[in-house]
This record gives structure tokens, sequence and C-alpha cells, in this order.
């Protein structure tokens, strides 16, 4: 389970890192070219309404290996080749609220490409240090914020106040106001050591570093020109409560299938659905389409570990509720289910003990329920009841969704500003459901106008087969980038896939709504594939 909650969350870095890498090469410094020189200093600063300024520090930084502070998902990586750099600390705090957020800035002693970028958190860490190494290294100034909570990404203890009640202005900062306070500081810092604005801005983020991009969008609308937010955790308190319904489904089933049973029906699925888009090549294009029904697995048998299991109707039953996702006691739809074709391990997770076998619930909604929906911070979602399941759900919807829900699918102020919204999800994520970020497009659309004029300014792009912030090799800043500066809408992302049998395919990922299809030639190439109208 830990090994897995770490791959899942690492991913945060992974991708940030990895879209700074893919940061157009050629880009210059600007439409005025040149060089640009730097002052390595501290700067007086405006603060943000609402916030003081405590202090500024600057430290010049040689060029060499960066070591990402901490343990993972978030520490302990490497960043080779971090040119030589200034290093500006901003200390925020806001008056009463006893609070203290940290702004870092960093900007490229030479080389600037004129750009500004911000880099996004994961799960409970609101920014991410080895992002804006990975952006420095391509050229950017680039900055990131700390918003007063967790770095490491996995404790939300900072949840609650020594009284028990909620901590709304540590939740403020993580929710909206940080990244926000953030892109005005860092606007400034640029400003004042390179005596030049920034002539673009952009936001780079995945996961809740998705879920800041869109709020930034949807409430601070000039922040960024671009925004660039990957699997990201809107429609927060649905799918955050919603990744703990496998727990609650095995709980009340009474039957805690094996890692092997799992993967047993994800192999059933894929050979059932893979041909689908014309051809056989270890992805299923659109799962959506795959309607392969669990109970045909009833009686196969399974060996794990040297131990054979015989799959029967409770798991199979186990298996379609999972993939159907949670309904209220009516029957009612609450939110999505988990992708089929999805590794099952994350939300799935159990452990057994002196031949008792009971629940291990994912880490980051677990504790979302216990220390900001219950505010216990002692208590267990392993065993809930459908019913209390129900109630929490609703719970948090009335309770959290004002501050963080990132629901609002009016864009009209983002679109209106010139504003560009890119995304992509993976069709295979585990933790945020993609049909979660296809719902609020599709509001989106309902509200403005239809898909034709939302593509102009926000454009979606589902990656088949790709886990939580795990598209490899992608060009979506780049692409980004071209979209704001040139006008060149994306129609495609290049990536690589991951097949289930363990090759990675170079892949053109379609926008949504089209999905790929085999047209001819060879699989392996992404040339043999069209993007086509599902």
């Amino acid at each position: 389970m830990n090994r897995r909650l770490l791959r899942l969350a690492a991913a945060g870095f992974s991708l940030a890192a990895a879209a700074a890498v893919n940061a157009p090469a050629s880009a210059s410094a600007g439409p005025a070219g040149g060089a640009t020189p730097l002052a390595c200093r501290p700067f007086q600063l405006a603060a943000p309404a609402g916030s003081s300024v405590e202090s500024v520090t600057a430290t010049a930084v040689p060029a060499g290996t960066f070591q990402v502070p901490g343990s993972p998902p978030l520490g302990g990586g490497q960043v080779p080749d971090v040119p030589a750099h200034c290093e500006v600390t901003v200390m925020l705090t806001h008056p009463g609220a006893n609070d203290q957020a940290k702004v870092q800035v960093w900007l490229p002693e030479s080389g600037w490409n004129g750009r500004f970028q911000a880099a996004g958190g994961a799960a409970y860490a609101a920014g991410n240090i080895g992002a804006v190494a990975a952006a420095v290294q391509q050229g950017y100034a680039a900055a990131t914020t700390d918003a007063g909570v967790d770095t490491s990404g996995l404790d939300s203890s900072w949840a609650l106040t020594g009284q028990g009640r909620i901590n709304a202005a540590l939740l403020e900062n993580f929710a909206s106001r940080s990244v926000h306070e953030m892109a005005l500081v860092g606007k400034q810092v640029v400003d004042g050591a390179y005596a030049r604005t920034a002539f673009r801005s952009y936001f780079n983020g995945c996961s809740t570093g998705g879920r800041q991009g869109y709020m930034e969008a949807q409430k601070y609308p000039t922040d960024f020109d671009g925004i660039n937010a990957a699997s990201p955790a809107v429609n927060w308190n649905q799918f955050e409560v919603a990744t703990l319904w496998p727990q609650v489904v095995m709980s009340e089933q009474h039957t805690y299938p094996t890692a092997c049973e799992f993967n047993e029906f994800n192999k059933a699925a894929l050979k059932a659905c893979d041909k689908l888009d014309g051809v056989a090549d270890g992805l299923i294009s659109d799962p959506n389409r795959c309607d392969f029904d669990p109970r045909r697995l009833i009686g196969t048998k399974v060996v794990c570990d040297g131990k054979e299991y015989t799959i029967g109707a409770a798991d199979a039953e186990v298996v379609r509720r999972i993939w159907d996702g949670p309904r209220d006691g009516d029957g009612r739809r609450l939110w999505y289910g988990l992708p089929v074709g999805a590794d099952f391990g994350p939300l799935a997770a159990s452990t057994t003990t002196d031949g008792v076998t009971t629940g291990a619930p994912f880490i980051v909604p677990a504790e979302w329920v216990a220390n900001f929906v219950q505010k216990q911070p002692g208590f267990s979602s392993a065993n809930l009841t459908y019913p209390q399941f129900e109630a929490i759900f609703r719970k948090a919807r009335t309770e959290f969704d004002p501050a963080i829900g990132t629901r609002d699918a009016d864009l009209t102020a983002f679109r209106d500003a010139g504003g560009k919204l890119l995304t992509w999800h993976g069709d295979a994520d585990p933790v945020i459901p993609t049909a979660g970020t296809v719902d609020y497009r599709k509001r989106v659309e309902a509200r403005m106008g239809g898909s034709a004029k939302v593509d102009d300014f926000y454009r979606v792009f589902l990656a088949p087969g790709v886990a939580h912030c795990s598209l490899n090799g992608a060009d979506d800043l780049a692409a980004l980038t071209a979209w704001v500066e040139q006008g060149r809408a994306p129609g495609v992302l290049h990536a690589t896939l991951p097949t289930a049998d363990g090759r990675n395919v170079a892949r053109e990922v379609c926008r949504y709504p089209m999905v790929s299809r085999y047209a001819h030639g060879d699989p392996n190439a992404a040339s043999s594939f069209r993007c086509v109208r599902p």
C-alpha cells in the first residue's frame, strides 16, 4: 500500500518536472530578445490585499544538481543541471490568522526566456520546489508557495485548530488564496530582478496542482495567460469522498478480493474491449464503450503467491459496484466509479492480520474525511456503511464546496482575458476519475455556448492507459505555449502511452470528445491511428 501511494503521489513531481523539460527549447527571451541582467537582492514588495510581507531574502546559487528536500512523494529526488540562479524567499502572513506562507521565486542568472511559470502542488502540499528547479532549468523564472501548510503532501493535521475547529485561514490558503498571492508576488520579484516584466505567465500543475490551476481560472482569471492543469482535483468533495467507495463496498459485501483477483478482472476487461478501437494494442482507447460484465469471471481460478483462489459471485459484485461508482440509498448516482482498466490497488487495498482481513483506505481521502469532514483525527473510513458514506458525502459538499469545490463552470472572465486552459487526464486514473473532468467540461459547454466556443480557450485530452499524473513524454506545456503565444490551438498531444503488456508506444492523445481509432499500418506507430468522433 505504501509503495503504491508513494508511486502515485510522486507523479506530482514527475509531471511538473517533465512538463518543464518539454518547454520549447528554442524559446527566446520574449519579443524584445537579448540578454537580461539580473539583480539578485531583496525587493520592496507591495503586499497582496489582506496580507503583509514579513520578510524578503535573496541568495545567489551556483549551477549544479538540485537535491529536492524532504522525502517522497515530493522530496528526495534530484534535478540535474540547474543553472546559476537567484533564490528569493518571501514570507507572507494574514493579520489575525496566525499563519505564515512561504513564496519561493527562482530567477535564472542568464538565459531567461522572458516567461514566468508557477508550479502547483500534490495531495495536501500546495507547492513543489522540485518543479521550480526543473522550470529554471528550461529558462523560466519560476515560483511556488507552501501556503503555510504541509510540504510533504501527506499531512493534513493543519486542518484543525487547537480547539478542534477548522483552521479557516489555512484552508483558504490551501484552497485558493496562496497561489493567487504567489502569482502577484512572483511577478513583482521578476519585475524587480530583471527591470522587465515577464511577457507571458503560465501555471503548471497536476492533481492538487491541476485543481489550483482551475481555481485560478475560476476565481483569479487574469493571473496567468496559460494554465496547464493535468488530472485536476476539481469537484473536490465529490471525488475525494468517492475514492473511499471501494472500501465501503468491500466492507458491506464482506468480501476483500486479492490483488491477483482484481488484476484478473482488468485483464478480462482489456481482452474484451481492446479491439474496440480497431486493433489489439494493449490499450482501451475509449473506456466508456467497454461494457465488460465482471460476472463473466465467476468460477475462474487465479493463482496468487502460490495459493489458488476461485472468483465468486461476491467478488464480481464488488468489482461491478466499484466500477459503477457510489450511489445513494435510492440508487441515484453520487459520483463516478473507478475507470475500467485502472489499478484497483490504491483504493481497494486491504490487509490481513491473524486471518482477519480489513480495508486499508487511501490516505488522502481518509484524512480529508477524518480531519476536515468529521473533525476527528482518529476517525477510520475502513468500515463505513452505505448510509454513513452517503451522509459524509453530502456533509462534505455542504460544508466545503464553497471553499474548495472548484466546480464553478463560468469561465467567462478567464476567456475574456485571453486565457488558455489545457488539461490532460489519464483514462486509467485510479485516484481522480476521468469522468469527473469530462463532467466539468460538459458543464462549461452548457454554460458558455457549446463545444466549439469552449474549444477556443479550453481543451481537454484523455490519455488511454495512463494512470494518475503519469503521462510520459507529453508536449503539453509546449502545446500550451504555442497556443498562447502563436494562436496554434492543439488538436492532439504527442506522448508515450503504457500498454498492458509493459510496452511504451508513441501516440497522439486526442482532444475531447475525439477518441483514437486504428486506421492502418503498424499498430505501434502513432501515424496508424486517427482521432474520430466516438
